[in-house]
């Protein structure tokens, strides 16, 4: 789709983002206001204590920095205004089901407007604790999965997957169909639920004994090596 049709295509949209914060969420949104300023609105969710602090998260992470500098020339004192009209932050969590949106006024606001969808939320720490990178890698993006679902008007779904996913192959690799539980090399299937329930079960075994942080943590991080 050449840039043209890209930006009409946007023209009018209300646009959801996750993982805002992230270098490429925010050049995205960055790109998005630059080429097609009629773009409806961006709901963007942002992980804080409250939607205050999402609000300043979206001004000292997003808004402030270098990256909006040519927006901020361009615009002149109208960027504040064309950002409050055309940002909103919200406060949530992929992770947690319905991503963590505890008002239910703005989340069925949010199912009635959104026309897309763009997943860009993720831990990308390679030893991360396997119960924390299952829960925002896998059910993350499960979760945003099952929101745009239930978005009225949803016309696109953009998940922004890791780079790191093409384990050790070398040559031409072929784009084919991946299917749900499937592995790269094909030798046997996962279940990703049971996996959640056998990682929990631990969890809770490990505090039920009294384990502290530390030690929760190491063992989290061994599970996910096994």
């Amino acid at each position: 789709m050449e840039l043209d049709n890209v930006a009409k295509f946007l023209q009018g949209k209300t646009i959801l983002v996750t993982g805002a914060t992230g270098f490429l969420a925010k050049v995205f949104i960055e790109k998005i206001l630059r080429l097609q300023v009629n773009v409806n609105k961006l709901y963007l969710l942002l992980r804080t204590s409250n939607d205050k602090f999402a609000t300043q998260r979206l001004e000292d992470e997003i808004i402030s920095t270098e990256l909006f500098r040519i927006l901020r020339d361009k615009w002149g004192s109208k960027f504040d205004a064309l950002i409050s009209s055309k940002v909103i932050a919200v406060e949530g969590d992929i992770s947690s089901e319905n991503l963590g949106l505890e008002d239910s006024k703005l989340r069925e606001e949010m199912r009635k407007e959104i026309e897309i969808v763009v997943n860009s939320a993720a831990t990308t720490c390679f030893n991360e604790r396997y119960d924390v990178a299952l829960g925002i890698n896998t059910f993350g993006a499960f979760n945003v999965l099952n929101f745009g679902k239930k978005c009225d008007k949803i016309k696109l779904f953009l998940h922004i997957s890791t780079a790191y996913v093409c384990g050790e192959k070398t040559g031409m690799i072929l784009e084919k169909r991946f299917y749900m539980g499937e592995t790269l090399k094909g030798t046997h299937s996962i279940n990703i639920f049971e996996e959640k329930r056998t990682m929990e079960e631990q969890l809770a075994q490990l505090r039920c004994q009294g384990a502290p942080d530390k030690a929760i943590k190491s063992s989290m991080k061994e599970f996910g090596l096994e």
